[in-house]
């Protein structure tokens, strides 16, 4: 059974909290790559979105998505390579999507700032 909840906020803490605890991070893949969609929030901005439980990734495994894959990150590389990555790239981070596609969308030095305290 999913954590997650309408709060986007507390959603958002979650991610941060269940990922330092499990070291991992949940994203979904397919050949052409890791899913990346339009901001809602943002204009001319993609938000590359990620979970903090697999099972909340597996959720969203399906229409569109069902031929993605649902992949770990290790949180080091994630926190150290991802974000510097993404944040050059100016994509946003999607943390804790629930069933309904909510969920904060972040700067991703923003994100990484958070692992730090």
């Amino acid at each position: 059974m999913s954590k997650l909840t309408s709060d986007i906020q507390k959603n958002l803490e979650l991610f941060v909290a269940e990922t330092k605890e499990t070291k991992l991070v949940w994203g979904l893949r397919n050949e052409e790559g890791w899913l990346a969609v339009d901001s809602t929030e943002f204009e001319q901005s993609e938000v590359m979105p990620f979970w903090s439980a697999k099972e909340d990734a597996v959720t969203h495994n399906v229409e569109e998505w069902a031929d993605f894959e649902v992949l770990e990150i290790p949180l080091d590389i994630f926190v150290e390579d991802w974000l510097l990555t993404l944040a050059e790239d100016g994509v946003l981070v999607g943390t804790n999507w629930n069933e309904t596609l909510e969920g904060k969308e972040v700067e991703p030095s923003d994100l990484a700032k958070m692992y730090l305290s």
